[in-house]
């Protein structure tokens, strides 16, 4: 009885999609406006030139939109798939029923991208078929599903009698906390969730400013009509053996040189030291030198970075370093060399792509850090963690780790937010937030430092910050 069930639904589905499917381009025409936020946002959390495959995608047009190096197409209705071949020739579909095992097969994956755009609701088992496309997933393929809002529900359905929205078989509505449940019962581990479209019409450009400047607002977000929600596999995270560069950027800082590397545990195989100096007038570049002399059985090289500030000696670090895992390590020592072994243990272990260590969760040493200093520091941490859709409690702790496969992808996407940052750290956090890397947090014992003197300044440096959160928001949010 409940597998004739289980048919008779999946053929009410399949009738009624290929009912529609002539007319639906002029379904979409006649609500151009929410397609058109809907693809801005698409296009947003998924970069050109991706291998992409779109699961439920009718006639084609979101999969043609998001620009793949590899597009491909399934949907249920061979009516929709029709269509989608005649109207975009270079990307491939395929009718299938994406709830059967094997349907996997005809793809030729594996993709960077996985796209469920509305698909959820007509599943009969969401969780079953999740856990199909393992099979076309590497652990670093995002899987990103957008669905209506249930608080949307009574709207849709009176916009469905009344004929102001395209046809639609019954579907069930699903929160954001039913899908990433869904999502972790799949072993898929959630990254972030947005919420977008709190006016889904034009209203001579009404629509437009309400969604850019209100419609992303703390708390009336929720009430968007479209969820996204970005996620990651986690089957095969792990990534044992892995080579390390520790960069440590230098100003001003002869007295930390040597400590720095006598501290430095030996916690993979392969590590390389590269120490950065930044035009010092004490002697750091002479010590930098010395201890690489001094301590033969380490792979200590040393450079002078060409610009200024520490963003500029990193990216250089970074652009020579050989090791598959990125680490910056402050060469003031507040932050414990000791602790670098957490922080590249959360990488091999595959419980994080952005590993960023937060001196605001344990008690810190008496004088490390000036107490304006630290509230300034928590406020700007609960106003990114918003901003970047995932939880941070500090974002200028100096320690950051990465893939320098992931490093280089931060490069090639800087173009979208160009040369901002006079820290270093933004440029990183915004880049692996924009390409839905999962960030993970690793608490430090922050310490005083024992020798030289701080280089922030509270009141240049915070006003840094205020504009910081300006341009985030701009960038990240009212876009």
């Amino acid at each position: 009885m409940t597998d004739a069930k289980h048919k008779d639904r999946k053929t009410i589905i399949r009738e009624a999609a290929n009912a529609i499917a002539p007319d639906r381009d002029k379904w979409i025409e006649r609500n151009a406006f929410y397609y058109e936020q809907d693809r801005d946002y698409m296009r947003f959390l998924i970069p050109e030139g991706q291998t992409v495959l779109d699961l439920g995608c009718g006639t084609g047009d979101l999969l043609a939109s998001l620009k793949p190096s590899r597009g491909v197409g399934v949907d249920f209705s061979d009516r929709m798939i029709e269509i989608a071949k005649g109207k975009f020739p270079d990307l491939k579909f395929v009718a299938a029923d994406i709830e059967k095992p094997g349907f996997t097969k005809k793809l030729g994956g594996p993709f960077d991208v996985i796209v469920l755009s509305d698909t959820f609701g007509l599943l009969d088992d969401c969780e079953a078929t999740l856990g199909l496309l393992h099979d076309v997933c590497t652990p670093d393929t995002r899987l990103v599903v957008s669905y209506y809002s249930p608080y949307w529900e009574p709207v849709l359905r009176l916009g469905d009698k009344l004929g102001f929205r395209m046809p639609q078989p019954e579907v069930n509505y699903l929160s954001t906390a039913d899908i990433e449940n869904l999502l972790h019962l799949a072993d898929f581990e959630v990254i972030k969730a947005e919420w977008r479209q709190l006016l889904p019409k034009r209203l001579l450009g009404l629509g437009t400013l309400v969604n850019r400047f209100i419609g992303t607002l703390p708390l009336l977000r929720r009430f968007c009509l479209k969820t996204y929600v970005v996620a990651r596999p986690l089957r095969g995270a792990e990534k044992p053996g892995l080579s390390a560069s520790v960069v440590i950027p230098c100003r001003n800082e002869k007295g930390n040189i040597e400590p720095a590397i006598q501290r430095l545990e030996r916690f993979a195989d392969d590590i390389e030291v590269i120490y950065v100096e930044g035009h010092s007038s004490d002697g750091t570049l002479e010590e930098c030198e010395r201890v690489k002399e001094a301590y033969p059985d380490w792979d200590i090289k040393v450079t002078t970075q060409d610009g200024k500030g520490k963003g500029d000696a990193v990216w250089k670090a970074f652009d020579m370093a050989r090791g598959d895992v990125l680490m910056i390590l402050d060469a003031d020592l507040t932050m414990p060399p000791e602790q670098l072994p957490k922080f590249y243990n959360a990488i091999a272990s595959g419980k994080g792509e952005f590993i960023n260590g937060s001196r605001l969760v344990y008690p810190m040493e008496q004088g490390a850090m000036r107490f304006l200093n630290l509230i300034a520091n928590r406020l700007f941490a609960a106003i990114f963690s918003y901003l970047l859709n995932q939880r941070f409690t500090d974002t200028l702790c100096g320690t950051k780790v990465m893939r320098r496969s992931d490093y280089r992808r931060i490069a090639d996407n800087r173009s979208y937010f160009g040369d901002f940052d006079p820290f270093g750290d933004f440029d990183l956090i915004f880049g692996a937030a924009k390409l839905n890397m999962k960030i993970t947090e690793i608490p430090i014992r922050y310490a005083d430092r024992t020798y030289g003197e701080t280089q922030i300044s509270r009141f240049r440096d915070g006003w840094e910050l205020i504009k910081m959160v300006v341009f985030a928001w701009r960038k990240l949010k009212a876009f």
